[in-house]
């Protein structure tokens, strides 16, 4: 007799349409503006509209979407220089942490910086950027975690919740998750050897460089 496949929690449903409304949003079928139609995707998903809101409201906790008042909810949108003003700020609170990680690394952080820098070698090799960008947010979450500073970590995540629409789109350009690995192998490298100077230049000019990749994709549109 086979085993009957366990029903979903409504929880564990509205964070599954979540993702899917995600990479719906990163796929390009909504665009930044975008108003999300919650009846739509409802008839779409073959469900109730509640999983839909909750879904949505996860969304809203991510920065993805953003809620407006007598509107509805839209795909977050972020102008270039906005889009720039939260790259400069975001590289002085990245090189900060990453400074700090320096400090406190530890042989267990170690293995978990290094099974995340393969799995992001391995996924840019197959060309997966969806999965690249996924690992990528949790090594620079790792990062925030080892800095052990919760202003900075409240901070650097108000930043990364404006970019996420700009950083994603980034790594479809080719070459680019091969590059933005190498500087993560570099910031590694100085904050496992615990030089905490070399982390902080590193960390910086790895926000800096990807500002420069983020800039020069929108000037390709």
């Amino acid at each position: 007799m086979s085993a009957v496949p366990p029903i979903p929690t409504t929880e564990g449903l509205s964070r599954s349409i979540a993702e899917q409304i995600k990479q719906l949003i990163y796929a390009g079928e909504f665009k930044a503006g975008d108003r999300i139609n919650e009846a739509a995707l409802a008839v779409r998903m073959g469900t109730s509209r509640g999983p839909i809101r909750e879904a949505i409201r996860i969304l809203t906790g991510t920065g993805l979407v953003t809620p407006v008042v007598n509107r509805g909810v839209f795909v977050r949108q972020v102008s270039i220089q906005e889009m720039l003003e939260i790259a400069d700020l975001r590289a002085l609170v990245f090189g900060f942490a990453t400074q700090r990680a320096a400090e406190n690394i530890t042989d267990a952080y170690r293995r978990r910086f290094e099974a995340l820098l393969d799995g992001m070698d391995a996924v840019a090799q197959a060309g997966d950027s969806g999965q690249y960008y996924d690992l990528n947010v949790q090594f620079h979450a790792l990062i925030l975690e080892l800095a052990n500073h919760k202003r900075a970590h409240q901070l650097y995540d108000s930043y990364v919740k404006e970019l996420h629409l700009y950083r994603r789109q980034n790594f479809d350009a080719p070459g680019n998750m091969k590059r933005s690995n190498i500087e993560h192998r570099k910031i590694y490298d100085a904050i496992a050897k615990g030089n905490a100077a070399k982390a902080k230049q590193y960390g910086q000019e790895h926000i800096e460089s990807g500002r420069q990749r983020l800039l020069a994709l929108t000037d390709e549109k």
